[in-house]
């Protein structure tokens, strides 16, 4: 990945954890929270393992993104495998 490319992928995933921060204080511990911050958490998530990730991630949101033949359903799997087996090599022993 290109070092702007990066960087402006990095930039993002920070402006979701200071708005999910934000979010955390503003509203009181509950499920009101939950409700409240789930879509900023997602969206971070996401972001993070986009930038852990990013080929295998591409390829599970291409892959994946509908139903589709067997082999559209074969191919989403594997891509599955391959971002948890990426994600997986990021991770402490």
């Amino acid at each position: 990945m290109n070092r702007d490319v990066m960087s402006r992928e990095e930039e993002k995933c920070e402006a979701l954890q200071r708005a999910l921060l934000d979010c955390h204080r503003r509203i009181p511990s509950g499920p009101g929270r939950n409700s409240a911050c789930r879509h900023l958490n997602n969206a971070l998530a996401i972001c993070l393992v986009s930038l852990a990730c990013p080929e295998q991630s591409e390829a599970v949101r291409t892959l994946c993104s509908s139903a589709g033949t067997a082999l559209k359903r074969r191919q989403c799997q594997q891509a599955q495998i391959s971002l948890s087996l990426c994600l997986d090599s990021h991770s402490n022993p």
